[in-house]
């Protein structure tokens, strides 16, 4: 059965979550954050996913908004950082993240071959509507898919079952793409066709699931939907 519907996670996949740091630190009067901005963006991405797998895990689900500033106030006080104005500063720019270079052509391009698109992602309506609106990308895709429908993170089942629901295709006509390694697993596992978009290049997750396909950016993403 041919894919008929490409799904991509939000953040790290389509919207570059280190943008905002990275601007932060360029901006005049941030130099003693400019040194640390590498290692803040990387603990506040994992934090805020780990927030996310345990709030899953024992029921206390709360929206990504707050899943975001705690994982943010954990990692600048890790390293050292107290200023409430950078603080402030780097919230307001995760509302407004870049998309990866070459996302709003190959979205384009999935449109114009006749695919149905969609996010699937852990990120409230607001922030994903932010995020959608500052890419320059809601007319091209046909939906955007928050977790808080059904009040539990990803790899949930639950949140997968939303891109059916949505679009009443079958798991077997989806193509399902993520920058998480464990995310693209579990959604193998769920029954996708799946994607890890492996920007970093690190090493497989050992899961009882792995990705179906490994790419390092989005560019081919249609030539691969096409193909299965």
């Amino acid at each position: 059965m041919p894919v008929t519907t490409c799904v991509f996670d939000a953040y790290g996949t389509l919207f570059d979550v280190a943008a905002a740091a990275r601007q932060a630190a360029g901006e005049p009067g941030r130099e003693a954050f400019a040194a640390h901005w590498v290692k803040v963006a990387s603990d506040w991405r994992l934090k805020q996913l780990q927030y996310t797998w345990l709030r899953a895990v024992v029921g206390a689900h709360t929206d990504f908004w707050e899943v975001t500033q705690n994982g943010l106030d954990w990692a600048l006080e890790a390293s050292g950082l107290t200023d409430p104005d950078l603080r402030e500063r780097l919230l307001a720019l995760y509302w407004e993240l870049s998309a990866y270079p070459e996302v709003p052509a190959m979205l384009s391009q999935l449109k114009a071959q006749g695919f149905q698109t969609a996010i699937l992602s852990n990120g409230s309506p607001a922030m994903l509507e932010g995020a959608v609106r500052s890419a320059g990308v809601g007319d091209v895709l046909d939906d955007v898919l928050s977790v808080e429908s059904v009040g539990i993170f990803k790899p949930d089942a639950r949140v997968y079952d939303l891109v059916g629901a949505r679009f009443g295709c079958t798991k077997e006509e989806v193509l399902f793409v993520s920058s998480n390694g464990w995310d693209a697993g579990c959604a193998t596992g769920y029954g996708f066709h799946t994607v890890w978009v492996n920007r970093g290049g690190e090493p497989v997750d050992r899961l009882p699931w792995v990705p179906a396909h490994t790419l390092s950016d989005l560019t081919t993403i249609p030539e691969l939907a096409q193909s299965l």
